[in-house]
């Protein structure tokens, strides 16, 4: 009988680092737009949304991608049953 690979990430892993990195994304998202250049001032550069929720966002995206890398997979035997 061929032994089962047991691997360092399981689907919930590869789930939670995907969740994780679309969070990130968002919060890129939402800190991007229009700048201000020499003959323009842009005042929504220092809007709420860009500098206190889309780092915010962000840092919970990393966080749960964090969570993601350090959960571990539930161990499971070859008959299922649990050993004493």
């Amino acid at each position: 009988m061929q032994k089962k690979r047991i691997f360092a990430f399981d689907r919930t892993n590869y789930i939670l680092l995907g969740i994780g990195t679309l969070i990130v994304v968002v919060g890129m998202i939402l800190m991007s737009g229009s700048g201000s250049d020499a003959t323009h001032f842009d005042a929504d550069i220092f809007s709420a949304t860009r500098i206190k929720v889309a780092p915010s966002v962000c840092l919970f995206g990393y966080l749960f991608m964090i969570y993601g890398v350090m959960r571990r997979p539930r161990k499971q035997d070859d008959a299922g049953a649990k050993k004493d």
